[in-house]
């Protein structure tokens, strides 16, 4: 596990939406399904979409440049598993939320 790093404030990340952050040299999209805050690459595999600016529906985020979807629980593609998506651990610390970065 990585070291944890403040990303935002929970109040930023309102409930049903997407929000992307730069992170030294990564881009993470983060979510708010029903108040959880998850976090997970924001580059969709299929043409390098930013899913932080997608649209969410439930626990999906759904790609705004071809539609590709991905479970932001799990970084799973529904309909083809195969395809995957980074997840980060998230923790939240008063109200800012904070992200497990993998050690390079």
């Amino acid at each position: 596990m990585g070291q944890f790093v403040s990303v935002g404030k929970v109040t930023d990340i309102k409930p049903g939406t997407c929000v992307p952050v730069e992170v030294g040299d990564r881009w993470i999209a983060l979510f708010n399904v029903d108040g959880a805050i998850y976090a997970m690459d924001n580059t969709c595999p299929h043409a390098g979409g930013p899913l932080g600016e997608g649209l969410l529906i439930n626990d999906v985020v759904k790609c705004p440049w071809h539609g590709w979807k991905f479970n932001v629980r799990t970084g799973q593609r529904p309909d083809n598993p195969e395809f995957t998506v980074a997840c980060y651990e998230v923790r939240v610390v008063h109200d800012e939320v904070q992200v497990a970065l993998p050690d390079d």
